[in-house]
């Protein structure tokens, strides 16, 4: 999915004052420090990168942040983004058994496997998500809160509007190839944020390596988790069209980031790449605590960095 940017001094502080609005049209270079510019994971066609303050919104870097690219099963977060609201609302319970349709356990792997008509709990569920990418089990939550998945895709599209993700279409609930579902690195970074900022209590399912599900212990591929110091989430994805994508959160001594990367061509250039911008951009985020955000303060705070502390609760 993307092409790359590397700041510069006067003119990355004059991109940063005029905000992330403003910010796809502005280009420089230079390096910052003794530390290397980061290098893009992949062809520029596809490449695109995104990091910023998570205490703060302070965008850091942006290579690409606004042009068009496929989730992948980056879309997933949002699927459980609408799983963690239907439970908060009371339409599900981590003990309620979702129906696997014959159209969901029809979809192509990831998947955990299952007949028609078999359940699984929506703990599992989430669990099945957040480490495995499940397809199967994404669209079986699809179904269950929007009645198909059809409908639940125009209720994920919708949720991104209410959230500030502006450039971002949704077509199924797995991020399975469709040429009309696309996003950009700047709305992963706005769903990256609401997730950790209005679910705290649910965060802990992003930084699982594994879970035990009918008696087996299914592991993840997120290989920055328990490698990198300070990462404890969130999601890969991977689609052809696509390339190996990643939302990364990073929390160490008070310090927060959010770093997209996304169509690397493998998906250790893509982690090397999120590597260096951690070590880049890691001393200059703020030091927390901060109140927790309103959803739709994310991207408020990423549009206006000079106004943080009226965004928050």
């Amino acid at each position: 999915m993307v092409s790359f940017l590397r700041p510069a001094s006067l003119a990355k502080a004059a991109c940063l004052a005029i905000g992330l609005a403003l910010m796809a049209g502005c280009t420089t270079t230079g390096t910052l420090g003794t530390v290397e510019a980061p290098r893009p994971a992949g062809d520029s066609a596809r490449h695109a990168a995104m990091v910023v303050d998570g205490n703060n919104g302070k965008v850091l870097y942006q290579a690409n942040a606004e042009a068009q690219r496929y989730p992948a099963s980056l879309t997933k977060m949002m699927t459980l983004y609408m799983t963690f609201e239907a439970i908060e609302a009371g339409r599900l319970t981590k003990s309620t058994q979702i129906p696997v349709s014959t159209h969901a356990a029809s979809r192509p792997p990831t998947k955990i496997g299952f007949r028609p008509g078999q359940t699984i709990d929506v703990d599992s569920a989430i669990y099945a998500l957040a480490v495995k990418s499940a397809n199967d089990v994404a669209v079986a939550l699809g179904e269950a809160l929007g009645g198909t998945e059809e409908r639940f895709a125009e209720m994920m599209t919708a949720k991104a509007r209410q959230l500030g993700m502006r450039n971002t279409v949704f077509r199924n609930a797995s991020g399975l190839p469709d040429e009309r579902q696309t996003t950009t690195a700047r709305d992963m970074v706005v769903l990256g944020l609401a997730l950790r900022n209005r679910f705290p209590q649910y965060y802990g399912y992003f930084g699982a390596r594994s879970f035990d599900y009918r008696g087996k212990t299914i592991r993840g591929h997120n290989d920055l988790i328990g490698r990198v110091e300070g990462v404890d989430g969130i999601k890969t994805g991977y689609i052809r069209a696509s390339g190996f994508n990643i939302v990364t959160s990073v929390n160490s001594e008070g310090r927060k980031l959010v770093v997209v990367v996304m169509g690397g061509d493998t998906a250790r250039s893509r982690n090397a790449e999120v590597e260096q911008l951690i070590e880049r951009y890691l001393p200059q985020a703020s030091r927390g605590p901060v109140p927790v955000a309103a959803p739709a303060a994310a991207t408020a705070m990423m549009d206006d960095p000079s106004r943080p502390q009226a965004l928050v609760q």
